[in-house]
């Protein structure tokens, strides 16, 4: 028998295991939150399913049992990566009146005319559509450190784009 290369999960969760999380208060508790739905809601939902659909006789034809068991499959990875998250999550403290951007700041930026506010979050909290940036994003990564009044230029699919930092909160 060969050796098998360990799958891409699996290295995913080793490279998560080894690293720190930064996120900031809210991102942990959003986090906790769903650890709690996924583990006390979802997952015994799921259970519940899986021992229905095994109880109706020949599993090798049983199409819900077979989604049932995939989709237990798929819940217990997201909430092993959850916990993963949780446990090696550091949570970043605000600091009020900070003169410096970085995760956890909110920053309004004007580009090609008009203000944005923009706050700068942990990876895992990331949601450009409401305006929240991952500090490992271009964006948030041409960001950090700076101050109010610098100008900054990231590149974007569509070129350069240019910032003006005008407030920091």
């Amino acid at each position: 028998m060969g050796l098998q290369s360990p799958s891409l999960t699996s290295l995913a969760r080793g490279f998560l295991m080894s690293m720190n999380i930064q996120i900031t208060k809210s991102g942990l508790e959003t986090l906790k939150s769903e650890l709690s739905v996924l583990v006390d809601e979802k997952r015994p939902k799921l259970v519940e399913r899986l021992a229905y659909a095994r109880s109706q006789g020949d599993l090798s034809e049983n199409s819900d049992y077979q989604s049932a068991r995939e989709e237990l499959e798929f819940l217990d990875g997201r909430i092993d990566e959850v916990r993963g998250v949780i446990q090696k999550a550091s949570v970043v403290s605000v600091k009020n009146g900070a003169s410096e951007i970085g995760v956890g700041t909110k920053v309004t930026l004007k580009v090609n005319g008009k203000n944005h506010l923009y706050e700068v979050v942990g990876e895992w909290e990331a949601d450009p559509v409401n305006k929240k940036i991952s500090h490992t994003s271009p964006l948030g990564q041409a960001l950090l450190g700076k101050k109010k009044g610098d100008k900054i230029e990231v590149e974007a699919p569509v070129g350069k784009i240019s910032y003006e930092i005008l407030a920091i909160t």
